[in-house]
């Protein structure tokens, strides 16, 4: 059984991350491999990967980049099954991909529902179900990590199809999580705070939002991103290995003192 630090080593794992060529997602390819795993790293253009990859090389990491479109789920079959292959077997995955576009409830229209829900809880089904075949098929067992959101748990004003999204995300961990820990399989999500990325920038652009917002963070500051890496690494390690169904929130205690 592994003991002290060598329990949280991802050495020897091979990782599939989406949505990795910026943000949260490179950040935590770039951990997993300082953990030692082997990353294969996705998103919709191989181009766009090309910072990532090299960064992960740089590590001495073995990197490999993947092209595909998660709010298709052939799309997530067959990048998967390609990761899967470059890497000799498949033993992490972190559902990272997703979009969010801020735009009032009265004007949602199908198009834009569509498009953030077929991304980001669509995409990451099937992302999941993909992976865990290639983690059955290769008998060690996996870890599925999904990017879940403060929105998973509370309510938040023109972000609706967003927030709907990864409340649907945190039940499908759960789902998933229960029917899964008898083939071996731990699902488990990170819901990350306020952090400055691509993504979240129409917000930050505000500075009365970002004062309002740094006002409700007990530790007194945005996250950043080396702050969701360790807790990556431990949900994806050994030492997490009694640990699923659970959704970590890496917020500096925002959640806790609503």
């Amino acid at each position: 059984m592994a003991e002290g630090l060598a329990q949280f080593s991802l050495q020897g794992k091979r990782a599939l991350v989406t949505g990795a060529s910026r943000g949260i997602g490179r950040a935590l390819a770039i951990g997993l491999a300082q953990a030692g795993a082997a990353v294969a790293v996705a998103a919709r253009s191989a181009d766009a990967l090309a910072e990532t990859l090299s960064q992960l090389q740089g590590l001495g990491a073995t990197a490999v980049g993947v092209a595909m479109d998660v709010s298709r789920a052939a799309e997530c079959s067959r990048g998967v099954a390609q990761a899967a292959e470059a890497l000799g077997g498949l033993d992490i995955l972190v559902n990272n991909a997703g979009i969010e576009e801020v735009r009032a409830s009265l004007e949602v229209d199908e198009a834009l529902w569509d498009r953030i829900l077929d991304t980001n809880l669509k995409g990451s089904f099937f992302c999941a179900q993909a992976g865990a075949k290639a983690m059955l098929a290769g008998g060690r067992g996996g870890a599925i990590l999904n990017l879940c959101s403060l929105t998973s748990e509370v309510g938040i004003p023109t972000a609706v199809p967003y927030g709907s999204s990864k409340t649907g995300l945190l039940g499908m961990t759960r789902a998933l999580a229960a029917e899964w820990a008898p083939l071996g399989l731990r699902v488990n999500a990170i819901a990350p705070g306020y952090f400055r990325t691509a993504l979240t920038e129409p917000f930050y652009a505000s500075e009365a939002w970002s004062a309002a917002m740094l006002a409700k963070i007990p530790l007194g500051r945005f996250g950043n991103l080396e702050d969701l890496t360790g807790t990556a690494i431990f949900l994806c390690s050994d030492a997490a290995r009694y640990v699923t169904g659970q959704c970590l929130a890496v917020d500096g205690g925002t959640l806790a003192s609503i």
